[in-house]
């Protein structure tokens, strides 16, 4: 009951901001049409004649194509959630609202939850829109549309994503203020797309920076959500496995630092 009252002040509050339309609803649909024109305004790479192709090796780029470009666009949708988590926290810890719940009988669980479930039901409207206009995309563009039982099995394989980046956005709105924590979350945002492969193929770059990417959940977050919506399950494993241990160790990481504020902020 206590949960169920916290989580619905904070879905209140989210539904006040207008913020959060612009940015967890609509962002993601303008982002899926302007790199969809900036993929058909892409000239065709022409090869010389005699001069041989490595085999594998695509001439022209891929990651702008709409069936890889919404399920990134996805991930990448998600990445704002920790933003408006991170105001969240660290605007209830400023305006001491929290100070005033640490008499109640809640515990750090039940903080954590009440935030947890308002971002979570954001993140799979997000999910259901940015599919559906990855769709209608495709489908104005002369596309195949996206196989809707694979758009379905995909839904609870983004759980750890989204667990993923609503844990750091707890994490950076309790070890920092109000000032600092926007900041901070915009340059996590800003990684996650370099270091995810949103906007870049970083399989074809490889090298250094593949190996970087290899060791950050936004990479494997972006690749599991890539094969679950084509349908490659089995592919999709690996990353899926490797995201939901760093979602994992994030959200236990979260329920640790809130309950240790909470101690430090009462004395």
């Amino acid at each position: 009951m206590r949960v169920r009252a916290f989580a619905l002040r904070n879905i209140k509050e989210l539904l006040r901001d207008p913020l959060s339309y612009i940015f967890c609803l609509g962002f993601p649909i303008i982002m899926l049409i302007v790199m969809t024109i900036v993929n058909g305004s892409i000239p065709e790479t022409v090869v010389p004649e005699g001069v041989p192709i490595p085999e594998g090796t695509s001439m022209a780029p891929t990651v702008f194509q709409i069936h890889k470009l919404t399920p990134a666009i996805t991930v990448f949708g998600l990445s704002f959630l920790s933003l408006f988590c991170c105001m969240r926290v660290s605007s209830d810890r400023s305006s001491a609202f929290l100070m005033r719940l640490y008499a109640s009988p809640m515990k750090g669980t039940d903080y954590i939850v009440g935030y947890l479930l308002p971002f979570a039901l954001i993140a799979f409207s997000q999910i259901i829109i940015t599919y559906t206009a990855g769709d209608i995309i495709a489908l104005a563009a002369g596309k195949n549309t996206f196989n809707v039982l694979y758009m379905l099995l995909s839904l609870p394989l983004l759980i750890p994503s989204i667990l993923l980046f609503i844990s750091l956005g707890i994490i950076f709105g309790v070890l920092f203020n109000d000032k600092a924590a926007p900041g901070v979350c915009s340059t996590m945002i800003t990684a996650a797309a370099l270091l995810g492969g949103i906007w870049m193929d970083v399989d074809q770059m490889g090298g250094v920076w593949l190996a970087i990417c290899n060791k950050l959940p936004f990479y494997h977050s972006v690749k599991a959500a890539r094969l679950a919506l084509a349908g490659d399950f089995g592919g999709m494993l690996l990353p899926l496995a490797i995201c939901s241990g760093f979602a994992l160790v994030l959200f236990v990481l979260s329920v640790f630092t809130f309950v240790r504020k909470t101690k430090s902020d009462q004395r």
